[in-house]
């Protein structure tokens, strides 16, 4: 397995809208491997393929305690949603930010297991939370996305400036 790297916001490639898998393979288990092993390493809940540069349509999530309760969805689709609230929210591609965005409580999802094999299930709270935000990556947005223009213009700025001083650091 490997450690992959996250694209920052607001690498263009987080804008990539993601194709179907239609190939459950070897080469797909192990990039989910590689997914889980990335998220958990960040450390984050959820990782969608597009955070690593990938547009095939997976993500995985584990919203444990115990990271014990791996969940892989290719090609996921939210069948229904109910309630919202206001949640707080980061993410793995908007490092050491977060703001507060509008969710669902309460969904249904369907999706395909890393065999391809079909599922349904029932998700809330911060189940319901990730799964909408790992399918908005998918289709290529973020949760700035939801915030105002300055807002998500101010974090775009910050994370550019980290991004060169972190070049500069590294070419010394």
């Amino acid at each position: 397995m490997a450690i992959l790297e996250i694209l920052h916001f607001p690498d263009p490639r987080l804008r990539k809208v993601t194709e179907p898998i239609t190939v459950f393979d070897d080469a797909l288990s192990r990039f989910i491997d590689d997914m889980f092993e990335t998220m958990y390493d960040a450390p984050g809940v959820g990782l969608a393929a597009t955070q690593v540069g990938d547009t095939r349509r997976v993500a995985v999530m584990d919203c444990s305690e115990d990271k014990t309760e791996r969940i892989v969805m290719c090609n996921p689709r939210i069948l229904r949603s109910e309630d919202e609230e206001i949640v707080d929210e980061g993410c793995l591609s908007v490092p050491d930010h977060y703001d507060r965005v509008t969710r669902a409580t309460r969904l249904r999802f369907a999706a395909a297991d890393r065999d391809g094999h079909e599922y349904e299930m029932d998700a809330e709270g911060l189940l319901a939370q990730c799964v909408q935000h790992e399918l908005a990556h998918l289709d290529g947005g973020l949760y700035v996305d939801k915030l105002s223009r300055l807002k998500r213009e101010r974090i775009r700025r910050k994370l550019v400036k980290a991004a060169r001083q972190a070049d500069g650091a590294d070419a010394k």
